[in-house]
C-alpha cells in the first residue's frame, strides 16, 4: 500500500469514527451526505461555525474523559 493510499485509508477510518461518536452509524447514507453538504455551506469563522465547533470540542472532551475513567476503573480491578 502506498503512503498516499495509507493516509487516505486513515482519514476515512477517522471520519467513520466521528460518525459513530455522533451516534449516526445507523443513519441513512443519503441523510448523512445531505447533512454534510449543508454543513459545508456554513462559512468558516461564522457564529454558526464556531457554535458547532464548540459542540464538537465538548463531545471530544467528554468522550476522552470517559475513556480515561474506564481505563482507570480497569486498572483498579486488576489490583
Amino acid at each position: 500500500m502506498t503512503a498516499d493510499r495509507k493516509q487516505e485509508a486513515r482519514e476515512k477510518f477517522l471520519l467513520g469514527g466521528i460518525v459513530v461518536k455522533a451516534g449516526l452509524s445507523k443513519a441513512d447514507r443519503a441523510f448523512l451526505l445531505g447533512s454534510l453538504l449543508e454543513l459545508a455551506r456554513v462559512a468558516a469563522g461564522s457564529l454558526e461555525h464556531r457554535r458547532l465547533r464548540d459542540i464538537g470540542e465538548e463531545a471530544f472532551k467528554a468522550s476522552s474523559l470517559s475513556v480515561e475513567v474506564s481505563r482507570a476503573e480497569e486498572m483498579m480491578e486488576w489490583h
